[in-house]
């Protein structure tokens, strides 16, 4: 349990480091969010405004790109390894006096804290959109974005664990990550889609995500909450799913890390 914490701690720490020193990382993660919501938001916000009766349509998707931001920092943060792999330092730590288990543990929570502050950038847009951001909404986004963050770094992990190269990384992730995106529910409510579009966001572990996010924000509203099997996921279901996911993530990752030679 020693070693297990000690390599948490450790490879966690290296990791927030590595943050701190490159703020150009900082700064290309919020790229793709922000461009999906002046794009979408303002774009078509006037012509998609009956897509969600009640809401306001970037109001209705900025919960979503708060998920974004988590999702494509999180799952990036497996490019740490990759990196490592290539010029040799993976090695070295795994011969290291440290548990492989406390590795991943550590890329994990690395990643996760990197993700969730990052997420947690995000919320200051919210008053300009027309939502008011209290002290008790940021209490209850923030530990859902961990939540979030942790699943989704087990995931970037898991893929890193198989690769060699950053290319082949990207590559792969870029095929994970833009379905998860577009079938989340970020731009469209679930529910009010064809039956097999339904099926397949609703089989996507960040549909929860999003959906939980945007009951925080919005409330009761019809366009939010996700049916399944007739029953109206709440946000302790939500996380219940999701956290579950980072669980398996997690365990797979450290799986695949203990093959590692």
């Amino acid at each position: 349990m020693e070693e297990v914490f000690r390599g948490t701690w450790v490879v966690a720490y290296r990791e927030l480091l590595r943050f701190v020193q490159e703020r150009s990382r900082m700064l290309s993660s919020f790229g793709m969010p922000v461009l999906f919501f002046i794009i979408f938001g303002a774009g078509f916000n006037q012509i998609i405004g009956t897509l969600t009766p009640g809401v306001d349509f970037i109001k209705f998707i900025y919960p979503g790109i708060v998920a974004m931001t988590v999702l494509m920092t999180s799952v990036f943060s497996g490019l740490s390894v990759v990196w490592d792999r290539e010029f040799g330092f993976l090695k070295e730590v795994l011969v290291a006096p440290l548990s492989r288990t406390g590795i991943v543990l550590g890329k994990a929570t690395g990643g996760a804290t990197v993700a969730t502050i990052q997420g947690s950038m995000m919320l200051v847009l919210a008053p300009i959109i027309g939502i008011a951001l209290t002290p008790i909404l940021v209490i209850k986004v923030v530990p859902l974005l961990i939540i979030i963050s942790l699943s989704l770094s087990g995931l970037g992990i898991l893929v890193a664990s198989r690769m060699r190269s950053q290319q082949g990384f990207h590559v792969v992730v870029q095929l994970i990550v833009f379905p998860l995106i577009f079938l989340s529910g970020i731009f469209f409510p679930v529910n009010n889609v064809p039956v097999w579009l339904q099926i397949i966001s609703k089989v996507n572990p960040l549909t929860y995500g999003v959906d939980a996010i945007r009951q925080i924000f919005l409330g009761s509203n019809p366009v939010v909450g996700i049916t399944v099997f007739g029953h109206t996921m709440t946000v302790l279901e939500d996380v219940m799913v999701i956290a579950i996911l980072g669980v398996v993530m997690i365990l797979a990752a450290t799986w695949s890390f203990n093959k590692q030679e």
